[in-house]
């Protein structure tokens, strides 16, 4: 690749990953404005936590369905179309009259959480088809650095926008970053037709995923497409791709529990601390969370420019471990200072493992990739959408720092189990290529006696050749022939 393709891609993958920051911020802003619209509509708590599972439960589903979407649709069609219909939903609730406004409402839940889900697992799996290789950890450092800034300001901004411009106003104004995250994914150069137009043909003009698919089945010989019965295994298939990804993925799932548990705690423990001002807690905790995790990824990008390395999947284990112990240190009661540096840290943390498990599951081959990235996404909204029941639950009857210690202690626990099986992969690895040196060192040093045995003997044939004269045919000085050629007279 030339400095100059590099650079165009470079620039194209900038301009993604703001449309993508200016979409996250209509999702944070979502998330508020939404949540208040639809206990203003309905009068009933409940009707948000419906609100609520409607949407992860799309998002369940959709992250199952991820890779057979990609099999039929291009990356770049899957990411525009995905921001168009959160566009759309946002636009027909506004346009909905009164008697319809609850149905709708509940339509753009499941819009909005299949479409989202839908669009990180498509970018996430076509990065390395974007910024080409050795530019993984950097260009998903960028993605988180935006992702992070955005929840800041869609978070802090939404009561205000709630505030002094409506409902409304925060919908079209939701609306309108998804169109300007869609208008920058037309900018990259992909295709957006379906992807079964672009397959590769093989020599009987039969498509090659056929021709695989029917290799694969063997005996039966029907040569059928894969189809829904044969998405399943190529999710595990996925998962025994590379050393532990299967509980990498698990790992993924319980930290999302945690996630739910910090995040139903934080308005309660905040209370606790100021019934006048909640809110204080809660937006320093979060801004402070941001900054942290913002220098990370730029302290993770002059590691990967200086040495060409990730931090790999050792990085999203330990990193998993100080971001559940800072939440469980956040709520507990510690001064001002000290909760503002867990709060930092536990940022870091968090992008930490974001960056290095998103760089993992990356080094998979294309279509294993997007398996693992679908059900990574089924994982983590079954864990985030479980997690948030239970806690809730939880919160009741335990204080915020029990329910926070259990749910990110389950994380630490398996974290470490993560942990020791990767270092233990690592010294087996490390072991085999010890062995591997060792044999060749062996195979180097035996060849320098066999050369000199060969070279005596061909010596003496050629001592023998001399004393024949020219008119010998017999094989070539040093016996490298296999003699069984007929010499040319």
């Amino acid at each position: 690749m030339t400095s100059g393709t590099a650079a165009l891609q470079e620039r194209r993958y900038r301009i993604l990953v703001t449309g993508y920051a200016i979409s996250s911020y209509g999702t944070f802003l979502n998330v508020v404005a939404l949540s208040l619209y639809v206990y203003a509509v309905t009068d009933r708590a409940l009707a948000v936590g419906v609100f609520m599972a409607v949407r992860l439960a799309a998002g369940f589903v959709a992250g199952l369905a991820a890779a057979a979407v990609l099999a039929r649709w291009s990356p770049k069609g899957v990411m525009f179309w995905a921001n168009v219909a959160q566009a759309a939903a946002l636009l027909l609730l506004v346009l909905a009259p009164d008697g319809f406004r609850t149905g709708a409402l509940f339509a753009v839940s499941a819009v909005v959480g299949a479409s989202g889900t839908l669009f990180m697992v498509t970018l996430r799996s076509s990065i390395p088809d974007m910024v080409g290789e050795g530019r993984h950890t950097w260009a998903n450092s960028l993605m988180v650095s935006g992702r992070s800034m955005a929840m800041v300001a869609g978070f802090a901004s939404s009561g205000v926008v709630v505030s002094l411009l409506g409902y409304t106003a925060a919908f079209l104004v939701d609306m309108a970053t998804f169109l300007v995250c869609a208008l920058t994914v037309l900018l990259l150069p992909m295709p957006m037709s379906p992807a079964r137009g672009n397959e590769e043909k093989d020599s009987q003009g039969k498509d090659v995923e056929g021709s695989q698919a029917s290799q694969e089945e063997g005996a039966d010989g029907q040569g059928r497409r894969r189809d829904g019965r044969r998405r399943v295994p190529a999710a595990l298939v996925a998962l025994g791709a590379v050393p532990v990804l299967g509980l990498m993925v698990a790992l993924r799932g319980i930290d999302a529990l945690g996630s739910s548990s910090h995040n139903a705690a934080l308005p309660v423990y905040s209370t606790e601390l100021d019934a006048d001002n909640p809110a204080v807690f809660v937006s320093v905790f979060w801004c402070v969370w941001a900054l942290g995790n913002v220098l990370v990824q730029q302290v993770l990008q002059r590691y990967t420019k200086r040495t060409g390395r990730s931090v790999g999947a050792l990085g999203f284990g330990l990193g998993t471990i100080a971001m559940s112990g800072t939440f469980i240190l956040a709520f507990a009661g510690l001064p001002w200072a000290a909760t503002v540096l867990v709060a930092l840290l536990a940022g870091a943390a968090d992008g930490l493992t974001e960056v290095s498990y998103t760089s993992h599951l990356q080094t998979l081959p294309s279509p294993l990739r997007t398996h693992a990235f679908g059900l990574s996404a089924t994982v983590e909204n079954l864990g985030f959408g479980v997690g948030m029941i239970v806690v809730a639950a939880a919160l009741d009857v335990f204080t915020p720092l029990s329910v926070v210690g259990v749910a990110h202690g389950a994380a630490i626990v398996l974290a470490m189990v993560y942990v020791a099986r990767v270092l233990r992969g690592r010294g087996a690895q490390e072991a085999g290529e010890a062995q591997e040196t060792h044999e060749a060192h062996e195979a180097q040093e035996a060849v320098p006696a066999s050369e000199a045995r060969e070279g005596k003997q061909g010596k003496q044939v050629e001592q023998g050749e001399q004393g024949k004269g020219e008119s010998g045919a017999g094989p070539a000085r040093g016996g490298h022939r296999d003699g069984a050629e007929v010499s040319g007279g």
